[in-house]
């Protein structure tokens, strides 16, 4: 079984190590792909709409008689080809959300969280040391690890402190460990993990669920 892989604890200079069910997911680029374009498809509200031809508000009568105008012969006003008239296979309301395999979302993120932890730009973040916003101590902090922008900082929802305190920083995006995706991951050049989101991620998303099967219960017929 390999070591688990090491990362900075922001703002000291000691490492912890990630746990190896978030953080040793082999890299899968079909898999990746297809969960990254399940969360952005899910931002998009679906909302563009276009009146049809039978939509406008124009009258239905012919523009003018058939013959003897000497111009061409004409119907409604409201085709598309003419001005104010209905739009062709224009945009209607919609859903854009994309299904992706329970699964396959949770080694997704797994893969995701790995990229980083591969190429050294995941630290972690002892939220305590926050408890008092400081917008100052975390620029700082972020600072001299030397972080790549875009930088994510991934936190518990009680972590308000540590969230007040990175929230403010140019090129820093905080999101709740809760609902993060494989799009915010894969988009961040470097990422910040508190300890207590990490074990949300180990809920949401850790290797050792997968394939765990229920347990037998009385009566459900699984007793020899």
């Amino acid at each position: 079984m390999s070591s688990p892989a090491k990362a900075t604890v922001l703002g000291k200079t000691t490492k912890a190590d990630l746990p190896t069910e978030l953080f040793a997911e082999p890299y899968h680029q079909s898999l990746l792909h297809e969960a990254a374009r399940a969360d952005l498809a899910a931002r998009r509200r679906g909302t563009a709409s276009t009146l049809r031809r039978g939509e406008v508000a124009m009258t239905t009568a012919k523009a003018w008689r058939q013959k003897g105008t000497g111009r061409a012969r004409a119907g409604a006003l409201s085709v598309p080809h003419r001005t104010g008239g209905g739009v062709a296979f224009g945009p209607k309301p919609r859903r854009y959300t994309v299904n992706v395999n329970r699964k396959a979302g949770r080694r997704a993120l797994r893969a995701a969280l790995s990229v980083h932890a591969e190429r050294g730009s995941v630290a972690v973040l002892d939220a305590a040391a926050f408890e008092q916003p400081s917008t100052k101590k975390a620029a700082t902090a972020l600072e001299k690890w030397g972080a790549d922008g875009p930088t994510l900082v991934v936190l518990e929802e009680a972590e308000t402190g540590a969230l007040r305190s990175f929230r403010n920083i140019d090129r820093v995006q905080v999101a709740e460990a809760s609902a993060i995706g494989v799009a915010a991951v894969l988009a961040a050049g470097s990422i910040v993990v508190s300890q207590g989101a990490l074990e949300v991620l180990g809920r949401r998303a850790g290797s050792a669920g997968d394939g765990r099967r229920r347990a037998a219960e009385p009566g459900d017929g699984s007793e020899g």
